[in-house]
């Protein structure tokens, strides 16, 4: 190969060269060397056994070197040493390494098909050709130039330009670094500008906050313990107990001085409470990793990449072990519907509207200042596809809580006439996005055991139905109107309360019509709304019993179960992520009792499979009388498989304790008070039924008999047939 021209000097030196292995490295027939190092005064090719085969001839004064040989005519390994006076190093050429990716992962990017895109894009520590390094791979297809910069370059963009790849692919193999080094991505833009450093779209660590490098990571050092529980997974759990307990991991406890504690110290703590309270399930806020620490993870950067806020990918991983060690599952929220817009991110990736759309009628959520993938783009839904695939096989997460998927599934989402676009065939619905859930919600079901939630705030049709019966695919969804409306009713002071009865029993006429979660979140308990126990009316004593009441109504209505942490024992304060929850509330009877009171709902609620077995199905659910609005009662009954006692739930939403209150039950003989909010061992007055009610053969409400009972003020009472009685 003959030196360089000119030109093509200039492009090396200027950072323009868009096909770099076409001119350094080794080339030609007797081949020839070039190489570009800046740093070096002189450079000297050696050997595979490190002897000099020649000192290179500087010829461009920045640092382009050239060395023919003409006496051999194949390709040669080689190194390379470097003298910038006294000081000598020796490296191997990034551009004598043959390509680290295959046509194959060209095709499959292309086809939008790289359902494992994480095993080839991102920095992945390996030795090629036997040298050990990292390989490095990103799409950028609209970029003329592509560079891995970091520390080992002196973030020199010049130095480690990427090669060129189909399907918009760029890669390259850098010897000599590896898990630990930190690198971003220095790119020439489709336009000729070189753009702020981004960071790898598909790195599994970044650097902590301020900073927003990539690091490389590696493959994950955990050995994983939760063998038997992946393997004992199940996929439908409609029919199973399903209780959540949703966690903002920086505030649910702190340590000493108020300092955030790590995965590795929280997980622990964590396991060990929530398997005391009996939740089956722990959901965390995000943990992908974001930049902006007050947005909760829901703006996120790194849709590889647990935060770096509690430690690195193996410190998570150890706590979702530990977790699973103590038979809880793991939920997490991941966020497909937008990104922000912060320079280092995808944001115009390449220069160009890469990942979101270029018409901000489109890619721009005003709500939240971010942008909105462009899913109609097979790439960029591969990109997320995968994410939710890695999150669910290479971390253990059990299930993913989709966020804001209200927001994916309409063009006109929060926009006022004008500031959208109709689909193609004229309407509001987001066919792109619609494509995208179910396709994700199909690959999870083929190729994990995990499942999907849907927080999904509207009436668009079959949410948690099957894909192949016209649905969305996931296996549940939040049921936002049953918690604004009972919400709602519980704020009402008791005397108002039976003009707003239809609140508490309207969510019964569609209960089945999706697989409900009943969603207590975090969403209730900020930006002024006050905490749970401070939506309550009343005074102290009435705000505990009607948080009681309520706590006993939701566990004990058809739908899974999600509360927020804190409302568990009474937070008082608004929830802040700044801070931890006021543990020291607990000395408090009134807190302690509450907290006593959940951890008893969710042994009921696991213990009797009439309170879960059929929460998805209406055989599961029956009125005793949901229309005693003058005195603010409910009674239903809850019921299981055939041979499962039923459970008779009587809820007072009134501050009056009821003598001699008949109600109609389906069984005769004795039936056990499994439960009353009202005991004192939870802050309540005391008032009861002694554990024991007697039903006769006095037919009430539409049931063949019926007991006289003390019905608590404010409270939820529980029964159950000591037999069946007949």
């Amino acid at each position: 190969m003959t030196r360089p021209d000119d030109q093509t000097l200039e492009a090396i030196v200027r950072g323009r060269l868009s096909d770099p292995f076409a001119t350094l490295g080794m080339h030609g027939s007797p081949p020839a060397i070039t190489v570009f190092a800046p740093d070096a005064g002189a450079v000297t090719v050696l050997d595979g056994d490190g002897e000099p085969l020649g000192v290179m001839e500087r010829i461009h004064p920045e640092g382009v070197f050239h060395l023919p040989f003409s006496k051999k005519r194949k390709p040669f390994a080689y190194r390379l040493q470097c003298r910038a006076g006294d000081h000598v190093w020796e490296k191997d050429d990034p551009f004598r390494f043959g390509p680290v990716l295959g046509e194959m992962d060209e095709y499959l990017l292309a086809e939008g098909r790289h359902e494992e895109l994480w095993t080839r894009l991102g920095a992945h520590p390996v030795t090629h050709e036997g040298c050990k390094g990292t390989a490095f791979g990103v799409w950028a297809p609209n970029a003329r130039r592509v560079s891995v910069v970091g520390h080992f370059n002196a973030w020199d963009g010049r130095r480690h330009p990427m090669r060129r790849r189909g399907g918009g692919l760029w890669e390259l193999f850098v010897p000599a670094i590896g898990a630990g080094d930190i690198y971003k991505y220095e790119i020439l833009g489709a336009y000729g500008d070189v753009l702020p450093l981004k960071a790898d779209p598909v790195a599994f660590r970044m650097e902590p906050a301020p900073g927003t490098a990539s690091i490389i990571a590696g493959a994950l050092d955990h050995v994983w313990r939760d063998t038997d529980w992946m393997a004992s997974k199940r996929r439908d759990l409609r029919d199973q107990p399903v209780s959540i307990y949703e966690v903002h991991l920086g505030s649910w406890r702190r340590g000493d001085g108020d300092n955030i504690l790590s995965y590795a110290e929280v997980g622990p703590m964590l396991a060990e409470y929530v398997r005391d309270m009996g939740f089956t399930h722990v959901e965390f806020l995000p943990l992908s990793e974001h930049p902006y620490t007050p947005s909760w993870g829901y703006q996120p950067i790194g849709m590889y990449a647990p935060t770096s806020r509690f430690g690195g990918p193996d410190d998570f991983a150890a706590m979702v072990d530990h977790l699973h060690g103590a038979g809880i599952g793991v939920i997490m929220d991941w966020v497909p519907a937008h990104f922000p817009s912060d320079e280092h991110g995808l944001a115009r990736f390449d220069g160009t509207a890469l990942y979101e759309h270029q018409d901000p009628r489109q890619g721009f959520h005003k709500d939240w200042n971010t942008l909105i993938y462009n899913f109609g783009r097979s790439e960029v839904s591969n990109f997320l596809r995968s994410s939710a695939l890695y999150w669910l096989r290479e971390l253990h997460v059990d299930a993913l809580r989709v966020d804001a998927v209200a927001s994916m599934l309409y063009l006109d989402y929060s926009r006022d006439a004008g500031e959208w676009l109709p689909n193609r065939e004229g309407g509001r619905e987001n066919l792109e996005a619609i494509g995208f859930l179910r396709d994700v919600n199909t690959q999870i079901a083929d190729r994990s055991h995990g499942i999907t939630i849907a927080e999904e705030s509207t009436a668009f049709p079959g949410v948690s139905r099957p894909v192949d019966q016209g649905g969305l695919g996931f296996d549940f969804k939040w049921n936002m109107g049953w918690m604004h409306d009972t919400l709602q009713y519980m704020a009402e002071d008791p005397v108002n309360r039976r003009w707003h009865h239809d609140k508490m029993t309207f969510g019964l006429h569609y209960a089945f019509s999706e697989n409900f979660v009943l969603p207590i979140s975090h969403d209730e308990v900020v930006h002024g709304k006050g905490s749970l126990l401070g939506k309550m009316p009343g005074d102290d004593w009435q705000r505990f019993a009607n948080l009681r009441a309520y706590l006993g109504w939701m566990w004990t209505h058809p739908g899974k179960k999600l509360l927020f942490m804190g409302s568990e024992f009474g937070q008082s304060r608004e929830w802040s992520h700044d801070r931890s929850l006021d543990w020291h509330l607990l000395e408090d009877p009134r807190h302690a009792g509450l907290q006593a009171l959940v951890r008893d709902l969710n042994r009921l609620y696991r213990d009797h499979p009439a309170l879960h077995a059929r929460d998805c199905a209406p055989e599961g659910f029956r009125w005793i009388d949901g229309g005693d609005a003058a005195n603010n009662v409910f009674s239903y009954l809850r019921l299981g498989a055939e041979g499962d006692p039923p459970v008779a739930v009587i809820c007072n939403m009134a501050p009056v304790l009821r003598d001699d209150f008949r109600i109609g039950l389906p069984l005769s003989g004795r039936w056990t008070e499994l439960l009353n909010s009202d005991a004192a061992d939870y802050g309540g007055t005391g008032s009861g039924n002694g554990g024991l009610i007697m039903a006769d053969g006095q037919g009430w409400h539409g049931q063949p008999v019926s007991a006289s009972i003390t019905l608590p003020p404010l409270a939820t009472l529980v029964l159950t047939p000591e037999t069946r009685g007949s």
